[in-house]
């Protein structure tokens, strides 16, 4: 297990972009998958990407084609390339790590806020 710090959120207006980084106090090399997730006020948390330890990645209808995730082994590092930016894509991003099918650890961060203006 290892810690998990996510930043990069803000103020973006509609069409802009943003990048998001989570970083790991320890190596993510052995970590089944790492992926972000998003909570909207009043709304359910989603997982939106994730990025297998083998490079394999998958996106959420709702962002595919906008969203890009990353990871950067050597820094320890996975990145969310967020472009062309909707108000409906505002929430608290989460990083977390998968620990089994569609399961994640049970421990959330403080996340960061993406807020998109329109």
């Amino acid at each position: 297990q290892v810690q998990l710090a996510e930043s990069g959120g803000g103020l973006v207006q509609a069409g802009g972009s943003l990048r998001l980084s989570c970083a790991a106090s320890g190596s993510i090399l052995s970590i089944d998958a790492m992926g972000w997730h998003r909570q909207a006020p009043g709304k359910e948390r989603e997982l939106v990407a994730s990025i297998t330890s083998g490079g394999r990645t998958m996106y959420a209808d709702s962002v595919k084609g906008r969203f890009t995730i990353s990871r950067d082994n050597a820094k320890n590092t996975v990145y969310l390339q967020m472009n062309s930016l909707k108000p409906d894509d505002t929430a608290v991003y989460y990083c977390n790590e998968r620990v089994g099918s569609n399961r994640w650890r049970n421990y959330w961060g403080q996340g960061t806020q993406v807020t998109v203006s329109s």
